[in-house]
């Protein structure tokens, strides 16, 4: 048989991050390199009995559901959401098969072969990936620290013309990076003034590390629910479990009726039972004092890596110390190929995330990403001690 896939096929690449999870499974490796939580951070006795509770409702937990998501967790989420300045009806709520998918939605319902989005460089690269299998331009624009440049930003807005610009203002992946209010406001401005839509991938902001007041979202602080120029979207993957696969999206009627119609296309809803079931936890238990445990303990595993790596003291090696989110981003000297790294760091038993992966253009290739969540503290300390001797290995090598 002679396969005729179809033309959409010749953007597909693997997912780097899953190829690498490959590696680990079962075998000695420790992984720095998925956005994995630590299992011990998962309510398993919680979500047992919650899952008692949606058969206890007998047969509509098993059957087919609508597509816009069950409606008592979509109460759930609006009610939640006022924490963040954000105020929503169930209507403007799109449940979906985890926060990836409602990357997808929009961009199937807004996004035609050959228009433009901007982006930060680099950027999530599972984003990346679904915008060049959709045959959609990804434009990268400066960035520093505090998020896009906002000249850059305006000059490719002008030549480009997009149609979307994707960012993630909240501790970002992969550089963990903090948008400041100047430059949250600046691209609100300059995308209601060029018609331009903004998705909003907010996966980690809950995570936060310091003890500040939760940084606004971007939606928050446009109009809204109507007339945004903001879809914003999220995840009970990083703060309840990844298996769930639940996320949200929230933004004018319009574009979210619009995503309803797209997702009754690709899988008609997202599990009924997983909805309801997670619906009864959060009816059932204390969803803010499981978050802090799970930021106190994220943040202890944070500066243990950086205590660890701060002893290293490898020569060419920086980093930016995380304020929240999941991951280090770090910089390697300019010589050093973090994907020939990565060869020989599994050999020596870990792995990670060559920073390559997430660039849209303008390639680096002296990036890695680390992963400080899943780990244990001792294992932690293994993982970064065979990433030592991996750099040890290739610099001789390299020689």
């Amino acid at each position: 048989m002679e396969y005729l896939f179809s033309k959409s096929t010749e953007a597909l690449s693997s997912s780097v991050v899953r190829e690498i999870l490959k590696l680990t499974q079962g075998s000695r490796v420790l992984s720095l390199a998925g956005g994995l939580p630590a299992a011990d951070s998962f309510p398993i006795a919680e979500m047992r009995e919650a899952f008692n509770g949606a058969f206890d409702l007998g047969a509509p937990a098993l059957q087919y559901g609508l597509t816009d998501g069950y409606i008592l967790l979509r109460q759930w989420i609006a009610e939640r959401m006022k924490q963040k300045h954000i105020h929503v009806g169930v209507d403007n709520m799109i449940i979906t098969t985890g926060s990836q998918q409602a990357v997808d939605l929009l961009s199937r319902v807004y996004l035609d072969e050959g228009d433009v989005v901007l982006v930060e460089n680099p950027t999530y690269l599972a984003a990346i990936q679904l915008f060049h299998f959709r045959g959609i331009r990804v434009i990268p624009v400066e960035a520093d620290e505090d998020g896009m440049d906002l000249d850059d930003l305006a000059q490719k807005i002008a030549q480009y013309k997009p149609k979307m610009a994707y960012v993630i203002p909240t501790f970002a992946n992969p550089t963990g990076k903090v948008w400041s209010m100047e430059r949250r406001l600046g691209l609100l401005r300059q995308c209601k003034e060029n018609n331009i839509l903004i998705l909003e991938d907010d996966p980690y902001g809950e995570i936060q590390f310091d003890g500040e007041a939760p940084y606004r979202s971007i939606l928050s602080l446009d109009e809204h629910p109507q007339n945004s120029c903001v879809v914003y979207t999220s995840t009970f993957s990083k703060i309840v479990a990844p298996g769930l696969r639940t996320g949200w999206a929230l933004g004018d009627e319009r574009v979210i009726q619009m995503m309803v119609k797209a997702k009754q296309a690709v899988d008609l809803q997202s599990s009924t039972i997983d909805q309801i079931a997670l619906h009864q936890l959060l009816s059932n238990f204390d969803l803010e004092s499981h978050i802090e445990k799970i930021r106190a303990s994220y943040k202890e595993r944070m500066e243990w890596m950086n205590e660890l790596l701060v002893r290293q003291r490898w020569e060419g090696f920086s980093w930016q110390k995380p304020r929240g989110g999941m991951f280090l981003w770090a910089t390697l000297p300019e010589h050093v190929v973090s994907a020939d790294l990565l060869k020989i760091a599994v050999e020596e038993g870990v792995a990670f995330v060559p920073g390559e992966a997430f660039y849209a253009a303008d390639t680096k290739t002296n990036n890695m990403r680390l992963n400080y969540t899943l780990l244990n503290r001792e294992d932690t300390e293994l993982a970064i001690s065979r990433l030592g001797k991996a750099l040890e290995k290739y610099s001789k090598v390299t020689v």
